[in-house]
């Protein structure tokens, strides 16, 4: 027993020192494809596809982790989507690059302040939300929609943090209305599994997780009216929980 511990620990101090590695390591990349790209990729598009190598040397580091990806074929990479996503750890950021397209994350504004991590955030362009302030969720809507129409598409969560259960809480309806104002289609994301991928209340990995991430079929809004927003949030929250 004493030597399971012993190599647990050992195992979780890898984990943690070469995924800080890794972390400081997709910072350097992305600031050097950013300065070198500076006046021919305003988007951050090659900045933002060094977190799918990220995003693979990081689950293939962790043995406690096995994931399953489906549904890759429901992404059109021609098409732009309002990506909505269940949120159950912080592992389900590094999971949702498997996707392996073209976004921007609407985050809390403090985790910017994170080194190395909050660095790479802002490296890439994603969306700072400061909660409480009326003022930056409006900002946060208007910069969104500036990405849709650039032709990127924007992840939210939309229980707007992460469940202290494997049920999802309430929906905010943001999302929902730049949806259909913006005429651009719902992409549902499942997140099955990760509320056990990284431990609570200690470093200690203990729990071998098999995580699950399923992409959905798009969900069409040309359609609905402006008014419709909770139709068509529900009929969202109604497909996510199915899965």
């Amino acid at each position: 027993m004493i030597l399971e511990h012993m190599k647990k620990i050992i195992l979780s101090i890898l984990i943690w020192v070469i995924g800080s590695i890794l972390v400081i390591i997709l910072y350097f990349a992305m600031l050097l494809f950013t300065a070198l790209l500076y006046p021919f990729d305003k988007k951050r598009t090659i900045a933002h596809m060094q977190c799918f190598w990220w995003s693979d040397a990081v689950i293939a580091l962790n043995h406690y982790w096995k994931l399953e990806v489906s549904g890759i074929s429901n992404i059109d990479k021609n098409r732009t989507y309002i990506i909505i996503a269940n949120h159950q750890s912080l592992a389900d950021i590094v999971l949702a690059y498997q996707i392996k397209m073209q976004f921007k994350w609407v985050a809390k504004k403090n985790l910017f302040k994170i080194p190395f991590v909050g660095w790479s955030m802002s490296l890439a362009k994603h969306i700072k939300l400061e909660r409480g302030n009326f003022g930056s969720i409006k900002k946060v809507y208007r910069e969104a929609a500036r990405w849709l129409r650039s032709g990127v598409s924007v992840l939210f969560f939309p229980e707007g943090t992460r469940s202290e259960t494997t049920e999802m809480g309430d929906f905010r309806n943001g999302a929902f209305k730049l949806a259909i104002k913006e005429r651009v289609p719902i992409l549902p994301i499942v997140f099955k599994g990760t509320n056990t991928a990284i431990p609570r209340g200690s470093w200690i990995f203990t729990t071998k997780t098999s995580a699950k991430l399923k992409i959905l079929p798009a969900i069409e809004t040309a359609n609905y009216q402006p008014s419709d927003f909770t139709k068509l949030m529900d009929l969202a929250r109604s497909v996510l929980e199915k899965e």
